[in-house]
């Protein structure tokens, strides 16, 4: 039978002969190429955010979690606006694909896939027109396990994750592969971890939010209370007057209190314009654009700019209290170099070099010492001879040919490094296929038989592989991490006591370790584990446990080799940035997988200034830790100034656990200089932060750039991704993202600190001008009976906002500064303004407002009672307090610059023209409802010119 599937929008359609048999299998899914049941999804990968029916309420529920939107949308109503809006949709084809074979000779290929997955295909069938079926588990987010079963031909094969090619996976190595397509659209793996879209809301959009809520509660306040005086008033006062009493007709007081009740609303709603926040967010973007366009955080190597990539969270780059970190590829710069070795015993890298005699070399090599290559030319050494087999062996590489000589591609930076050093040392990885390897050993090509490899992985730590030498013997290879290897040597290896010397001393020197081990294998143990192996791997159920039950069968009775040391610089910048960070009181955390040792070291190599290290080896799931966390903590507590030092294999056991132990840990790290937390995993990466958040009121910042620190950037409140070398995940789920780590300081101490200042003048500026403007009308409402009739000419109340003001304020939310940038730069100490919240909160704002208050009354008395001992009218008062206002934008600006001295005097400009043209007598004649101040701006300088002459005589 045929199946055939169409791709929508591809024009492409793919058929294959399948075996249609049906029967019950526990993995539960059988799949065809292109088949699918109808239950599952298709291949249309939507990857908008709203749908035609999904847009108007999802908007909604988004734009109402803004207070003031639901202030703005009674005025919407009351003044009859309208709204507008539409989506898009991207269609996909892209597919997780099981592959099925390749151009490459071997059918072996080197995958990158987007999720940072490096993989090896070694499945192989020689025809598309196969009659199989493909039975694989039901769609799930897990990037690292894939379980199913391919029935071709009578037989059965074990298919898991290292077949599979995912969504977005970019292949090299070959240029045509073939593949089965098993999980398509929103069922492949990569969308099923895109997980829901988070918005990120600043400590200042919240608090504003609450401030909103305020204003109209007092603005419907203060509406109701005019309202009231209306029906009093006229109750009062205006039936004994006939005038009054024949405007107001047949409606009684409190008719006429109910209607000024709703013009007072539309009266004072400039109180709280719709401009906020569009100004607000007009100036978020561009914050984002001087970030991008700094050339200082440009970095040429990889002509990488700085990137804002969200437009909301600019001012709290301002208020970062808390710095956790990466270290390896964001303290460091990930190019790994091999310093030194430790080979029976013996140190090796601290004496020159010479490598004329090795034709595979391509130079690079930052080894030194000739002794070690005089052991290897001499052959005197086994030990030494096997180290470099292993390392020539023991690996996941794949080469490549370019001008005679092999090129690498690795799927981590430390297996690159280690296989170049073996190259450059004699031992050449030549290539591979699927059970085989071929390695040239100074100057004389070997081929290995490969019979198992024991995949790395975060829980194992190590890898393996088991080959078969050229005189026949059975050999495994392992290398990993110290702890992991020490535990499964036999007992009496030779050289363990000074190897372990060894890893202490690499480990004082920064470097990155590697313990390398070999084990002698019989045929009839290989038999035996080939049998266990098999049966692990043809499991349905409990499959991955059974093969790691199976692995350290194998895994143990290791003799040590050595150690490999590896160096991984720290970036240039990195301690001054810490140390300017430190100094503007930011935390730093660091957050790494390594050792202890070697993060103590790496803490040092960036500061100095440790007081004390406390460290706490171990959180062990038991009945006393909670005890001896306590004590530790009561003890520690009134320590100042402490460097901490943690070593966290358990760190979700009982800190994100217990509310109060996480409390206490936290309240003890802001005592500490800096913190430390070793051993970590990409998943206690995201606990740490998250306890952070939950403990302190500092805004959190995370920073990495690997796909293992993802979950950090995204728990995070503002996460930035630096452009590495291990991929761009961290940075497409990033806030903002960097080249360099040093770029950082200037990210915070400059444009953080100016976006904090700037949004928070911007602020207090609108609401203090907008709150001084509507509060006018609440003392002309003293003089007119509570009638609701504005103080000011009704183009001027539309203008105002839109053309007479709205330069200035953009002006000063966009280019106000305090000090230049090196000043910045050169006094952190001024960052701690924004951390504690000096320039925006309760008290301030209270401030703004009684000052906005005292405004509107010096604009609204003053002329009143000028004006009044002159005789004048309505209208020339009413000229004189809008002068007076739109005069009044200039007195917050404190620095001027050229655009802020355009924006003024543009403003100013358009008054008085737009003030000409409004009360011209041409407009008057042709709309005399609509334009009721004739020839008003005229006679106001009249009367201004004969105040002044009486004034002064």
């Amino acid at each position: 039978m045929t199946w055939t599937s169409h791709f929508p929008l591809s024009g492409m359609t793919w058929q294959v002969r399948a075996n249609c048999q049906h029967f019950h299998k526990p993995l539960g899914r059988k799949s065809f190429l292109c088949f699918r049941w109808g239950r599952y999804a298709d291949n249309l990968v939507r990857s908008y955010k709203y749908s035609p029916l999904t847009f108007l309420p999802l908007t909604l529920y988004e734009q109402f979690q803004r207070a003031a939107n639901f202030f703005f949308l009674l005025i919407v109503v009351m003044q009859v606006c309208g709204f507008i809006s539409c989506s898009d949709e991207v269609y996909s084809v892209t597919a997780d694909l099981l592959l099925l074979c390749s151009t490459e000779p071997h059918s072996l290929l080197f995958a990158c896939p987007c999720v940072e997955i490096h993989t090896y295909i070694n499945i192989y069938i020689k025809s598309l027109s196969f009659l199989g079926v493909v039975w694989c588990e039901e769609p799930n987010g897990r990037l690292y396990l894939f379980r199913g079963e391919l029935h071709w031909r009578g037989q059965s094969h074990l298919l898991d994750i290292e077949h599979m090619l995912l969504r977005g996976t970019v292949l090299r190595n070959t240029d045509t592969v073939y593949g089965l397509v098993i999980y398509t659209g929103s069922d492949s793996k990569i969308l099923r971890n895109c997980g829901s879209l988070k918005v990120k809301k600043t400590w200042m959009e919240r608090f504003l939010n609450k401030v909103v809520v305020t204003i109209v509660v007092c603005l419907l306040t203060v509406a109701l209370l005019l309202a009231v005086g209306c029906g009093l008033f006229e109750h009062w006062v205006g039936s004994k007057i006939e005038v009054l009493a024949a405007i107001r007709g047949s409606y009684s007081p409190a008719y006429r209190g109910f209607l000024n009740f709703w013009g007072y609303i539309i009266l004072l709603s400039p109180a709280m314009p719709i401009s906020l926040y569009i100004t607000f967010e007009l100036i978020h973007v561009v914050h984002c654009l001087q970030i991008g366009w700094d050339i200082k955080m440009y970095w040429e190597e990889n002509e990488k700019p700085a990137q804002a990539r969200t437009t909301s969270l600019n001012e709290e780059l301002g208020q970062v209290g808390h710095l956790l970190s990466d270290k390896t590829g964001t303290l460091t710069q990930n190019r790994l170099i091999f310093r030194q070795c430790c080979i029976a015993g013996h140190i090796y890298g601290q004496s020159p070099l010479d490598l004329s005699w090795n034709r595979f070399s391509c130079g690079g090599l930052q080894f030194s010492d000739q002794r070690l290559v005089d052991r290897l030319l001499q052959r005197n050494c086994p030990e030494t001879l096997e180290f470099f087999t292993a390392l020539a062996l023991c690996h996941t590489v794949m080469s490549e040919w370019k001008d005679g000589l092999p090129r690498y591609q690795a799927a981590s930076p430390d297996e690159e490094a280690l296989v170049c050093a073996a190259r450059e040392l004699g031992w050449v990885f030549l290539s591979r296929t699927r059970d085989s390897l071929t390695v040239s050993e100074l100057g004389f090509t070997l081929h290995y038989h490969l019979l198992a490899v024991l995949d790395f992985s975060s829980k194992r730590r190590r890898m393996s592989v088991l080959v078969r030498t050229p005189d026949g013997g059975l050999k495994l290879y392992c290398k990993g991490a110290d702890v992991i290897i020490l535990e499964r040597l036999r007992k009496g290896s030779p050289h363990q006591e000074s190897t372990e010397q060894a890893l202490e001393a690499f480990a004082q020197s920064c470097l990155r370790t590697l313990c390398v081990a070999v084990r002698c294998v019989s045929e009839a143990q290989w038999m035996e584990w080939s049998h266990a192996l098999s049966q692990a791997a043809m499991a349905t159920t409990h499959r991955e446990t059974m093969l790691e039950e199976v692995y350290e069968q194998m895994e143990k009775e290791l003799t040590m080799l050595g150690v490999t040391a590896i160096e991984d610089r720290l970036q240039e910048g990195v301690p001054e940035t810490i140390s300017s960070l430190r100094q503007a009181g930011v935390k730093v955390w660091v957050l790494t997988g390594d050792k202890t040792e070697t993060a103590v070291n790496v803490g040092y190599s960036f500061t100095q200034t440790y007081t004390h290290i406390y460290q706490i080896w171990d959180f062990r799931i038991d009945d006393c830790l909670p005890i001896q966390m306590t004590s530790v903590l009561e003890k520690e507590r009134n320590k100042k100034k402490l460097s901490f030092i943690i070593l966290l294999l358990l760190f979700d056991a009982e800190l994100t656990k217990t509310p109060e132990m996480g409390g206490r840990f936290v309240a003890l790290s802001n005592q500490c200089q800096s913190v430390l937390c070793c051993r970590v995993t990409p998943a206690q990466k995201a606990e740490v932060v998250e306890l952070v958040k939950k403990n302190s009121s500092s805004v959190t910042m995370a920073i990495g750039d690997g796909a293992n620190d993802v979950n950090m950037i995204k728990t995070a409140h503002i996460g930035v991704g630096l452009c590495g070398v291990e991929g761009g995940q961290a940075v497409q789920n990033a806030d903002f993202a960097l080249a360099q780590f040093s770029f950082l300081r200037r990210l915070l101490l400059v444009h953080g600190r100016w976006s904090y200042r700037r949004i928070c003048s911007f602020l207090r500026y609108f609401l203090y001008k907008t709150t001084c403007f509507a509060l006018v009308h609440i003392w002309y409402s003293l003089y007119n009976g509570f009638s609701a009739q504005p103080m000011y000419e009704s183009w001027f109340i539309a203008l105002y906002t839109v053309m007479y003001t709205s330069l200035p304020v953009q002006c000063l939310g966009i280019f106000e500064q305090d000090i230049s940038a090196e000043s910045s730069l050169n006094r952190p100490e001024l960052y701690r303004v924004g951390q504690k919240q000096e320039l925006f909160n309760p008290l301030i704002l209270c401030g703004t407002l009684l000052y906005s208050i005292y405004t509107s009354i010096i604009l609204f008395f003053i002329p009143v009672g000028v004006l009044q001992s002159l005789d004048l009218d309505y209208q020339t008062l009413a000229v004189t307090v809008e002068m007076s206002a739109v005069f009044s934008i200039i007195l917050q600006t404190r620095f001027w610059t050229k655009y802020n001295c355009a924006a003024v005097l543009f403003s100013l400009v358009v008054f008085f023209l737009s003030s000409v043209i409004l009360h011209s007598p041409r407009l008057f004649t042709s709309f005399p409802n609509d334009y009721i101040f004739f020839g008003n701006l005229l006679g106001f300088f009249a009367s201004f010119a004969t105040f002044t002459h009486v004034i002064v005589p």
